[in-house]
Formats: C-alpha cells, structure tokens, sequence
C-alpha cells in the first residue's frame, strides 16, 4: 500500500500531511460528510492519547506496528487494519518504536455517519477490523489526498462526497470480497445486529443463528473466525460494557442494572462483573462515578 512521502509538516512525534475541509450546508443537510484528511508517518516515540474526539475518525494502517485501546480493549496493530475512533469516548494508540506506523485518516461526521460503519463492520463495541485486504480503500483515500491537499482549488461539495462515498464502497468490498465467505457477512452481519440490539433480551446463540438463517455450530464458527471473539462472550461483552456505563452515569441500583442489562439476578450479575473487571460492581461505581459537588 505506498502513499505519497511528501508529508508538509513535523511535529514532535510524527511527520503529517493533512488537509481540512469546510462542508458546505448541502453536505450538513446529508447523513454524513468529510471534515479531515490526512495520512503520517510516526516517530519512534509516537504516542497519542489518551483523549477523546469531536468526531468519527477512521484509520488505515499502511506500514508498521502499533497498540491501540478504547472502551478499554486493546487491539494489535499492524497493516491492513481498520480501526476507528468514536466521539467522545476515550482512546489512545501508540507506535512500535522498531516499525513505525504509517496511516491515512478520514475525519467525518453526520446523523447516519455510525450507519455509515457499521456497513464497513465497525461499531462502538468493534472499532477495529484486522488485516483486511484494503488496497482499493487505500488507493481511493490516497487518491482524495492527493487531490485536495497540497494547495489545489477546493473541491465542490458533490466533488467531495463522490470521493468520501467512494471511500466506504470500497471498504464495503474489501471487507466482504465477492464469492469469499466473508461474503457471509450479510449472514453474519444481521446475526451481530441482532446481538447488538437484543443482548439484553436474554437470547441464545442458537436464537441468533436462527435468525441469521445458518447453523448454531457454522455460526459461532465464522464469527469467532471474522471478530476473534466467541458470540457468547461478545454478548456478555455488550451486558457488561452497558453495565459500566449505568454504573458510571446513573443512580439506578445494582438490582436495576442487573435486570436492565439482561442479567436474571443480582448474584450472577455480579459474579460476571467482577470476574471482567476485576472489582465488584458496587466498588467499579465507587471509583468510577464522577465527585459530587459540595451542597
């Protein structure tokens, strides 16, 4: 995957091309659109975060090696990886000091943007794809790059969504290549949008192939091969990652969250919190909820 070396700016810890765009009211009145762009290459010491962002911020890895963490999964990095940062939650990535990252990056932004990922795969609980085979992204975000940085007239508006649409055809693609069985991911696809909405319904595996139209067995299968995690422990992630997240923001009780998360009683809610975050549920609240201000 090359990109062009001539990056126009340094900074402390990476080389840097980038170019900002304005989005015109046509492109804020559409699902989604393209605020920034950019690719660079890292030093040695590259490390950013943690922090959080304005805005959905989709990465390709081209070259080299690195870490990156958000809702506290870390994920090996490397090239053809996808990966994204969401809005407002916390992440942070880092570079192999022996094989320094190259990236390009895609800023964006709308009412449909998360709709936008989830087609390409990614969601807030899987904000990162391994190892696809991305050389038509790539060239396309290459492409746009080169097109719009270095100075040139800005684009149109329709200019600029072409490209940007373009862009996510082609991870569409590259993420389910025709006639492969990642092309399942239709398949695959609806079952993990039904985990993703139903989790807390207290659905089964074998409910959720049935709903994908495939087999309890060829289902979990595929999906452990496609995500690196069993459907089972995905859907106990999704539990518990809501569980934080009312533990952290709401007053509801232990007995509440158990419930609202899918969890039959307090005891089992609590036996798998613990046995994930390594605290009791009472305690994660207690080190985790924001201080009260003084009456």
């Amino acid at each position: 995957m090359p990109i062009d070396a001539d990056y126009t700016k340094e900074d402390a810890n990476e080389y840097l091309r980038v170019h900002l765009f304005t989005p015109s009211d046509y492109e804020k009145a559409g699902p989604a659109w393209p605020i920034r762009l950019g690719s660079n290459l890292a030093k040695p010491d590259y490390h950013i975060g943690p922090r959080t962002t304005a805005y959905y911020y989709l990465l390709l890895v081209l070259g080299g090696r690195g870490t990156f963490v958000q809702n506290g999964r870390t994920y090996p990095l490397a090239a053809g990886d996808l990966y994204c940062l969401f809005p407002q939650v916390t992440h942070e990535y880092w570079t192999d000091p022996d094989a320094p990252l190259r990236k390009i990056f895609l800023a964006f932004d709308g009412k449909m943007a998360l709709d936008l990922l989830r087609r390409v795969g990614l969601t807030p609980q899987r904000p990162h794809l391994p190892a696809l085979h991305a050389e038509e992204a790539a060239a396309d975000l290459i492409a746009f790059l080169q097109k719009t940085a270095g100075g040139a007239a800005e684009a149109s508006d329709l200019d600029r969504l072409s490209a940007f649409y373009r862009i996510f055809a082609s991870l569409e693609r590259d993420a389910a290549p025709e006639g492969s069985e990642a092309n399942s991911v239709s398949w695959l696809q609806r079952g993990l949008d039904y985990m993703e909405i139903h989790y807390a319904d207290g659905i089964t595996v074998e409910e959720v192939a049935r709903h994908a139209g495939v087999g309890r067995t060829h289902f979990s299968k595929k999906f452990h091969e496609r995500y690196g995690i069993t459907p089972v422990r995905y859907m106990q992630r999704l539990k518990l990652d809501e569980a934080k997240m009312l533990l952290e923001q709401t007053s509801y009780s232990l007995s509440e969250i158990a419930h609202s998360v899918g969890y039959p009683d307090l005891f089992s809610f609590s036996k798998a919190f613990k046995k994930e975050s390594g605290m009791p549920p009472k305690q994660y609240r207690k080190q985790h909820s924001p201080p009260r201000a003084a009456e």
